[in-house]
């Protein structure tokens, strides 16, 4: 018999609903619905896009996994209702939204979380939500996903060997924590603190320092004959900001009640001494393989595309995070500072 504590199961048979229907919605609803002995619902703009059944592309695997949903719904009536569990796979501008819809639906045992957190998930959910409310979220990603057909196939194009994940609003943290591994089926470590999931140094800064050493001198007119290999034409100049701009988190780390252990530098995670080692090791990764500059086409070539995530996610619900913080600790963050003021410079209503 399976054990239930505040809602939750120890193996599986609950009622989970996932909010978003981009990359990481496809991804994790279909190998949720396929790998574990759960209900599994889609909250999302278009569900007259979506199949009831719903693939998932593997690496290494001939046969995708199949997932079967057991609803698919813009109404939160009707799939978040019953959930006990509502996992956000949403992009940081549409978290509060989502927040602020599912609110009223939710049962009081119910536990919400995101598969991305350093887009002010926990800061908009404690202020959302009920501080009775569990809360959890995952430090990374437990995929980098694909959609490949909206709706009906995704894929994951790679895998984390293991997942960290903060607990919060709740003494049942282990319980938590076992759920969350249950669900994305990967050894899972309980974080100290939410700081610890919020404050990444991986896309909040991994992108913006990319971003600003290819367009730092940018500006209308200029127009790029092909559009840029983002990873596998990574620069140490990239590189030495990417190093510099994690810095500047480390000492934003050092002031709050962190354990720093629990998000290593960006040279200890990707296994690097330098600049120009991080560098190749960047342009080597197999799952970024492919990804291409956020640009758009224009007469006579291509020029950024600011509409792109990269942009309106990752510089105001990402760094800005960052920045704001260190703001408020007195943490002195010129790199960050300088990036952070650039990209507000394309964003001015999302800053």
């Amino acid at each position: 018999m399976e054990k239930k504590t505040a809602g939750l199961t120890e193996r599986g048979g609950l009622s989970i609903c996932i909010c978003g229907g981009g990359n990481l919605g496809h991804v994790v609803a279909g190998f949720v619905a396929a790998r574990t002995n759960n209900k599994v619902s889609v909250l999302t703009r278009h569900p007259e896009r979506w199949q009831n059944s719903l693939m998932v592309e593997v690496p290494d695997r001939e046969r995708p996994l199949v997932g079967q949903l057991a609803g698919v719904s813009s109404d939160p009536a009707q799939v978040i209702s019953d959930a006990d569990v509502v996992v956000l796979c949403l992009p940081g501008y549409s978290i509060r939204e989502v927040l602020l819809t599912v609110k009223p639906h939710l049962k009081p045992t119910a536990v919400v979380g995101s598969v991305v957190s350093s887009t002010g998930f926990f800061f908009q959910a404690m202020d959302v939500l009920l501080p009775s409310t569990p809360l959890f979220g995952l430090q990374r990603v437990p995929f980098i996903a694909r959609t490949v057909e909206y709706g009906r196939v995704g894929r994951i194009m790679g895998f984390k060997e293991s997942l960290c994940v903060a607990v919060e609003q709740t003494a049942r943290k282990e319980v938590v924590r076992e759920m969350a591994e249950m669900l994305f089926n990967t050894p899972t470590t309980l974080l100290e603190s939410h700081y610890e999931a919020s404050l990444s140094n991986s896309n909040p800064l991994l992108h913006p320092a990319r971003l600003y050493t290819l367009l730092k001198d940018w500006h209308e007119g200029i127009v790029f004959d092909r559009v840029p290999l983002f990873y596998e034409e990574w620069t140490e100049e990239a590189a030495q900001l990417y190093i510099d701009m994690d810095s500047e988190l480390h000492q934003l780390l050092a002031v709050l009640p962190v354990n720093p252990c629990n998000i290593p530098t960006v040279l200890a995670y990707y296994e690097s001494t330098d600049a120009a080692s991080l560098a190749r090791k960047l342009r080597s990764i197999q799952a970024f393989k492919g990804i291409l500059m956020p640009m758009r086409p224009v007469e006579g070539g291509y020029a950024p595309d600011f509409h792109s995530r990269y942009f309106t996610e990752d510089f105001p619900y990402g760094l800005d995070v960052v920045r704001r913080l260190a703001y408020q600790k007195g943490v002195a963050t010129p790199h960050i500072d300088k990036v952070s003021d650039w990209g507000a410079s394309f964003l001015p209503v999302a800053f």
